[in-house]
């Protein structure tokens, strides 16, 4: 490239004119090549003067420049100057200035789009233009998609101004926009920088105890942040659940310890992208306090001694001792542990129970002591000696009561007793002995009192209970039954029966238990399958265990419950019924026809009904009988999808009538029966073949392809179908034949030349018979022409014969299609095309050439495969010109490639597109191969190479960090190679 070539001739130049017109065609054009001299030096000045420009751009990256032509404030020149390593600010600005003149003013837009905008994530930001024109219309576009008007996208129109503001933006608005104006456009990008997480309310030290629950909190500043928490420098993990538990609260997170441990003490810390913080966990042993201690007793014979006392923890357990000598559980003695208090209780106190009593918690090195002392009174008296007796509110003439209590109230029975000495009372349930003091049911004694208390009555409650009190003197007893109601329960086995198109019919069975009371009736609630909203069916009781349920919309799935009821309340529901749909059977089937009968069989035909319905049609059921009978036979055992069926098996020669009916799950439909009955009796047929249109001409394929033909025919009973070729059989490893009751099929699956002739097909029943006969040809295609000769030359033209090929593939040869070749390119054109005859004239050849010839046969298949050349050549003379040939060398052109422009360092900013330029010489053309850290990129699509007359050029498309490398550029030919290299630095937007 550019090499100087002075007034030698170049070896690609022409040294004659084409055709013969020049007349001075032979002669040096001296004036020519002074002219093409002197253009070349235009070339060479221009060059260099572009050259200069672009040094102009002291080596500033085009993306750069575009940021700055969008600068308004001068502070900003310094800062981006700095930030991108610009140390000729002063050239900068004169650059700068120069290309602000010569910017193209816009017609649309008066302001357009900054370059560049920066928003922090979670606010918003505002863009916009300024019109020439208020009555234009724009479009934004987000990365080539339109932006449509929203709750985040929010269009403003001021005068001359559309302002296009993004609300509460997030990293999916960080982004390329655009503002579109008719055929004009503006462009800019959005750069939505995520804040870092910052501690805000920080974790705070604890001490706990063995057992204490945890929690450490802290505030971040943002919420859904990620988080991680450690302790002693190990970071707590998901798999740790079982010890540890992560919980989020807006912008609080806790870290959990649900039962701490000796374990769990250490320094915890907790860290975000934007701070950390650190807090000590201390845990120590709990600490057992006494929250009331034992109390020294003095009690008298036959009395009760209590001793209690509280500790702080409820799971604490512990031992009685009596003098250091353990205590045991007996019929007197009773030991108890509920929550925090633990308790000794001695009945009937005797003089052995005297003595120290002391509490010893386990684990701990902790006892609580006192003392029972026994008080021994005697008295003297004459004691007043009087009957027991039961005083209850009853009529007096039974000591049976009944008591009715609704389940889950409290009952208190009081019984009234007296009697000297004072009578002990003594409950029985049945003939067991029930003396409970605490828990649900219980006994209260009191002063001339006995109460039976039950709270929150159960069913199991219910029964005789008796009441005998005693003294001395004499007893007494009294019997009470008590009857505990309730509700019902749930009705028993609810289930659909049958289902109509809009209705359905539901049954039940009445509950086990009517919680003591008759039940008065039941309550029906529907709802739609999947749905939870039920609906009430009925608002007064309904007293039958049978339902129909209507208004129901066919082809919805629905389920149903039932609820009993009794004077006491509404039962708990019963289980839903399975799911059902209420649908109907369809109509019955249309136009029933008989298609064709024989000695045993009678082919219908129908159409479906017209109402179907939701539930579809499952099939057909084709039923017969004797015409005078009504004993209907089923002709299918299996449903029959398709509206036709052949009924087999019937009896021949009797008169039968059909009906069809339709089936689906909601049952058989009305039958559609035959007007007329039918006679099975086989109806002869004579044969015909229905040979179709395209096959009575003369069938072409190729060689290669498939022949299928489908020939139908007619006849009862079925014919004998027979194939024969040119008179002999067919060979069943090349022709295969298949035939049905209606129909038969001849496939070949490569046809070949030799299947070509006339096959016959011959149908026959008994005597009667028909034929066709089918003429198939295949083809390919022809070989070349056969002697091609030139013939005679004169002036410009050439006669050119041949004779025909002598394989025409079994096809009419439709033509030639000619062509010329000069004998010192052989780079072969089209002369004619379709030519019929076996000759031709060709014109317009050029004075001096020497041309071969070549002809092609051409039938229905197309061109032959090869071509038939002329054994001769049409050589055109010249006359009267004389070429002087002028002694002199040629230039040797040829050398290893030279990179004449190097490729230069660059800085960038990601995500502008940028280019490495370079420009190399050599010749041969050298092949390009660019490289990236020595790795070949040829077949990236993030690069586009391009080579303009040498000055090579490699575009990155969007260049992110990852894209900072060492770019080499390397040419090649068969003389040598070269190599250049670049560093290539993109920095992150700021």
């Amino acid at each position: 490239m550019g090499a100087d070539l002075g007034l030698y001739l170049p070896p690609s130049s022409p040294c004659r004119g084409e055709g013969g017109k020049d007349d001075t065609a032979g002669e040096l054009d001296f004036s020519g090549l002074l002219k093409k001299r002197e253009g070349q030096q235009q070339l060479e000045e221009e060059k260099k003067k572009k050259k200069k420009d672009d040094d102009d751009d002291l080596g500033i990256p085009p993306e750069i420049w575009e940021l700055l032509k969008g600068v308004t404030k001068k502070s900003e020149y310094e800062r981006i100057a700095f930030e991108y390593g610009i140390t000729d600010l002063r050239g900068m600005l004169k650059r700068l200035k120069k290309a602000k003149v010569e910017v193209k003013k816009s017609e649309a837009f008066i302001k357009k789009l900054d370059p560049a905008y920066q928003v922090d994530k979670g606010h918003k930001i505002k863009m916009y233009v300024e019109l020439s024109d208020p009555d234009l219309v724009i479009k934004w576009m987000k990365n080539g998609q339109v932006i449509k008007p929203s709750g985040k996208y929010i269009f403003e129109n001021v005068g001359k101004k559309r302002i296009l503001t993004i609300t509460k933006t997030t990293l999916a608005d960080d982004a390329a926009y655009e503002c579109v104006c008719g055929e004009e456009r503006c462009f800019t990008e959005v750069f939505v920088k995520e804040p870092p997480v910052l501690i805000v309310g920080a974790l705070d030290d604890q001490q706990v105890f063995v057992g204490d629950k945890v929690e450490m909190e802290v505030e971040v500043s943002e919420e859904g942040a990620q988080v991680i928490w450690s302790k002693d420098g190990v970071e707590l993990t998901r798999e740790e659940t079982f010890k540890y538990r992560f919980k989020k609260d807006g912008k609080k997170h806790i870290l959990i310890i649900n039962e701490a441990t000796k374990e769990d003490a250490g320094r915890y810390m907790i860290m975000t992208n934007g701070g950390q913080s650190e807090a000590d966990l201390v845990v120590e042993d709990k600490q057992l306090e006494v929250l009331q201690g034992i109390a020294d007793l003095t009690v008298k014979a036959a009395e009760q001694a209590v001793f209690k006392c509280e500790v702080s923890d409820e799971k604490v357990t512990g031992k009685w001792y009596k003098n250091g000598v353990e205590v045991r559980p007996s019929k007197r003695i009773t030991i108890s542990h509920k929550g925090r208090f633990h308790k000794l209780v001695i009945d009937d106190v005797r003089p052995e129970d005297e003595g120290d009593y002391t509490f010893v918690p386990d684990g701990y090195a902790l006892s609580l002591s006192a003392k029972l002392n026994f008080l021994e009174i005697k008295i003297e008296y004459v004691p007043k000696q009087e009957p027991p007796k039961i005083h209850l509110d009853c009529s007096g003439k039974t000591n049976e009561n009944t008591l009715v209590v609704v389940a889950g109230n409290k009952l208190r029975l009081d019984v009234s007793i007296t009697g000297e000495p004072a009578p002990v009372a003594t409950w029985m349930r049945g003939t067991e002995v029930f003396a409970e003091k605490e828990g649900r049911v219980r006994i209260e004694e009191r002063n001339e009192l006995s109460s039976f208390v039950i709270e929150s009555a159960e069913r199991s409650d219910e029964g005789s209970y008796t009441i005998k009190v005693t003294n001395p003197v004499g007893e007494d007893i009294a019997t009470l039954n008590i009857k505990v109601v309730d509700v019902p329960d749930p009705p028993e086995s609810v289930r659909i029966t049958s289902v109509g198109e809009d209705w359905a019919i539901l049954v039940w069975d009445v509950p086990k238990y009517d919680g003591g009371m008759p039940v008065t009736g039941y309550l029906i609630e529907r709802k739609k399958k999947g749905s939870m909203r039920w609906m009430k069916l009925n608002f007064d009781v309904f007293t039958e265990t049978t339902y129909e349920s209507t208004k129901m919309i066919e082809g919805v799935l629905y389920e149903m419950r039932v609820f009993a009821v009794n004077a006491i309340g509404v039962s708990q529901p019963s289980l839903n019924t399975k799911p059902f749909m209420p649908i109907a059977p369809t109509s019955e089937p249309l136009h029933l026809t008989l298609e064709d009968v024989t000695d045993t069989t009678a082919t219908l035909k129908w159409r479906a009904p017209d109402r179907i319905g939701a539930g579809g049609i499952d099939g057909y059921l084709i039923e017969w009988c004797k015409e005078g009978t009504d004993e209907w036979v089923a002709a299918n055992t299996e449903l029959v999808e398709r509206c036709g069926y052949t009924a087999k098996g019937l009896p021949t020669g009797e008169k039968l009538l059909f009906r069809v009916i339709a089936v689906n799950i909601a049952g058989k439909s009305l039958p559609a029966t035959l007007a007329q009955p039918v006679t099975i009796r086989e109806i002869v047929q004579q044969p015909k073949i229905r040979l179709p249109r395209h096959l009575r001409t003369t069938y072409i394929r190729r060689v290669g392809e498939q022949v299928n033909l489908v020939i139908p025919f007619q006849g009862k009973p079925r014919p004998v179908v027979t194939w024969s070729k040119d008179g002999k059989p067919l060979d069943p490893k090349e022709i295969n034949v298949r035939t049905s009751d209606l129909d038969t099929i001849l496939f070949i699956r490569k046809a070949q030349r030799h299947h070509s002739g006339f096959y016959e097909l011959s149908v026959k029943i008994e005597n009667m018979e028909d034929k066709a006969v089918i003429k198939i040809r295949v083809v390919e295609k022809p070989g070349p022409a056969h002697n091609v000769m030139v013939k005679e030359v004169w002036g410009f033209n050439a006669l050119v014969e041949w004779e025909p090929p002598k394989d025409d593939g079994n096809s009419e040869i439709t033509g030639y299609s000619i062509q010329k070749a000069d004998k010192k390119t052989m780079e072969w054109f089209t002369v004619y095309e379709h030519n019929r005859l076996t000759r031709c004239t060709v014109s317009d050849l050029i004075i001096g050439n020497e041309y071969y010839f070549r002809v092609y046969s051409e039938n229905i298949c197309g061109l032959s495969e090869a071509p038939g050349v002329s054994k001769n050549t049409a050589h055109i003379q010249k006359s009267g010109i004389i070429c002087k040939q002028l002694n002199y060398k040629e230039h040797d052109f040829s050398h290893a490639p030279v990179f004449m422009t190097p490729l230069v360092d660059r800085t960038v900013v990601a995500g502008y597109t940028t280019a490495l330029n370079c420009a190399v010489r050599g010749f041969p053309k050298p092949k390009i191969i660019w490289m990236k850290n020595k790795m070949d990129i040829s077949g990236d699509p993030k690069f586009l190479q391009k080579n303009n007359q040498g000055v090579l050029t490699l575009n990155i498309r969007k260049p992110s960090p990852f894209d900072s490398a060492t770019y080499s550029c390397k040419a090649v030919n068969e003389l040598g190679e070269a190599i250049v290299d670049c560093k290539l630095e993109v920095k992150a937007p700021q």
